[in-house]
């Protein structure tokens, strides 16, 4: 079993030597040249009383974005076009609240628009907050697949992060996901103040859920004006190889997915990021709330890793 002081030996090797062990787990688990393509499609944004520091969506913060209202159907549908134009084999639905009930109007309402796509071919993600045995279960039986709750950061750094609500709390969200039999996206934000035990005890946190997360999205912060974080200093691109190599490791079977963040990062860092292990990420020039690499520029990113489209056969095999 894994422990904190594991973790910090395997994190504080000389960097290629990190960085070789990382890719000869992947090569032993993925194909070398496998990149997942998911879109994300904010389905209700902004207004959340939620207080996480780092969130445009709060309504505790003035950060000038417009609240919109659940998706409508016709809408959703568009969004299904595009990411089946873009290669995407996964749709990932998120939405801006605390969390659902089973008593929610909301969950009826996430439920019928995942009813609306659930036969159209891609997997179906939602990021919804907190859940509830009875809603899990319920998005489940509407034809959602995975769940997504990041983590975000260690235990301990919990409490600077956010504060109504807690990191117990997001354990039994996904604790309540994985006893609906929905499998786990969980992962984290890098470039929150956290220290580097504060991230390593994220991972060991996931390595500790059983099944682990069947994939793991590594954030890295972007700084939104209004936010209590709008003054934090970029992440070194090498401390985010480090950690994406330390995940592949810990987590072998795992598709670790760079996610927010991604924009800052020169083709070349990239490059490292696949290298150490990392197999997935969000395409679309936006994200829930912040932009993202343009479809032009992955495509060329792509080609010059030699990197192919998924075939037809591997989108459908969910």
């Amino acid at each position: 079993m894994e422990t904190l002081e594991s973790l910090r030996t395997l994190y504080r090797q000389p960097f290629l030597a990190l960085l070789t062990q990382a890719r000869g787990v992947h090569l032993a688990h993925h194909p070398m040249d496998e990149i997942q393509r998911c879109e994300l499609v904010n389905i209700k944004g902004g207004g959340c009383r939620e207080d996480c520091r780092y969130c445009a969506q709060s309504a505790r913060y003035a950060t000038g974005l417009s609240v919109h209202k659940l998706l409508e159907p016709a809408a959703l549908r568009q969004a299904v076009e595009d990411a089946r134009a873009h290669g995407a084999t996964r749709l990932c639905l998120g939405a801006a609240w605390r969390g659902l009930k089973e008593s929610d109007a909301q969950l009826e309402a996430v439920c019928r628009l995942v009813e609306a796509i659930r036969e159209e071919g891609l997997e179906i993600c939602v990021t919804l907050g907190l859940l509830e045995p009875g809603a899990a279960r319920r998005l489940r039986e509407a034809g959602v697949m995975i769940y997504n709750h990041n983590l975000n950061t260690g235990p301990k750094f919990y409490e600077r992060v956010a504060t109504t609500h807690t990191f117990a709390d997001r354990i039994a969200t996904l604790r309540a996901a994985q006893e609906a039999g929905l499998r786990l996206c969980s992962g984290g934000i890098l470039g929150l103040g956290e220290s580097v035990e504060d991230r390593l005890e994220m991972l060991l946190t996931l390595c500790q859920l059983d099944p682990a997360p069947e994939s793991v999205p590594l954030n890295l912060l972007v700084p939104i004006p209004g936010t209590p974080l709008a003054p934090q200093a970029p992440v070194d691109p090498f401390d985010l190889v480090r950690l994406i190599s330390v995940t592949r490791i810990l987590l072998p079977y795992s598709r670790i997915r760079l996610a927010a963040g991604r924009r800052s990062l020169s083709r070349e860092a990239q490059a490292l990021c696949f290298l150490a292990g990392a197999n997935s990420l969000f395409i679309g020039e936006q994200l829930l709330t912040t932009p993202n690499q343009s479809f032009d520029l992955d495509q060329s990113l792509f080609s010059a890793l030699g990197i192919e489209e998924p075939s037809s056969a591997a989108r459908g095999q969910f």
